[in-house]
């Protein structure tokens, strides 16, 4: 069990394995997730190679700070977060407000609202399966964590990780927008790491006008997404990319 290096000391928000996850473990605990109440992750660590294993075996971790994700509004986050980061700001020595507008065209900054809900074709929880064995493949050294949580979203603020830290100390608002996705996509919450964030999805957008409106809330959900992700570094661009894609990886800077 590991104990949460802020308050007094007396919070273990979740288990950690001591060793790498084996091939098919993630699948096999989530299937028992009805009767345990147990939420697997598959744990990556900003050193695999480091003892510690943060922020996990750290116990980089503030459960006590984090709020129920049920206490925010997802569409109103996602707003008021595009907001703030389409914001033209004339001292920026980044980018220009020609170019900064230019990132999130077609909108430019207007916001153009949630991505309708989509059905699923495929079962999320045997994608999520796929899903979890193929990031295993790629990240060997990988952990398994346990989280008394509901849903996956919710172990992101049960466990108190701190990934978005950089843009806002609350992880329940994020946990709150990915619960959101569980319904209206068929996500699944599978692995995080340090400051990253893999989900499988179920039902991804499959045309250019539910790719960009979902484009839209990952930018307003992780920015980093789109400014440094591939280039060209644009919303038009990255709804290219996730168009049909059944996963979703977010990482915070």
């Amino acid at each position: 069990m590991i104990t949460s290096d802020e308050g007094d000391g007396d919070v273990q928000p979740l288990w950690l394995s001591d060793r790498p996850a084996t091939a098919g473990l993630w699948a096999r605990i989530h299937a028992e997730h009805t009767r345990s109440g147990l939420w697997p992750l598959l744990l990556d660590a900003l050193d695999p190679d480091d003892d510690e294993f943060r922020p996990w075996g750290s116990g980089e971790l503030m459960p006590e700070r984090m709020f129920s994700p049920a206490s925010h509004d997802p569409a109103g986050l996602l707003e008021e977060w595009w907001a703030t980061y389409t914001a033209v700001d004339e001292d920026d020595d980044m980018l220009s407000a020609k170019k900064r507008l230019a990132v999130t065209a077609p909108f430019g900054q207007d916001w153009p609202g949630i991505a309708p809900a989509r059905s699923a074709a495929t079962d999320p929880d045997e994608l999520a399966a796929e899903y979890a064995q193929a990031f295993l493949t790629d990240r060997t050294q990988s952990r398994l964590g346990l989280v008394a949580a509901a849903s996956g979203s919710e172990a992101l603020a049960v466990a108190g990780w701190c990934g978005p830290l950089n843009y806002d100390n609350e992880t329940a608002k994020f946990s709150a927008v990915v619960r959101d996705w569980e319904h209206r996509f068929g996500v699944r919450v599978v692995a995080v790491g340090f400051s990253t964030l893999h989900l499988s999805v179920a039902a991804p957008p499959m045309n250019e006008e539910d790719a960009l409106l979902v484009a839209a809330e990952h930018f307003a959900f992780c920015p980093d997404n789109v400014w440094q992700g591939s280039r060209p570094y644009t919303l038009t661009a990255y709804a290219e990319r996730i168009t049909g894609a059944h996963s979703w990886d977010f990482w915070w800077d």
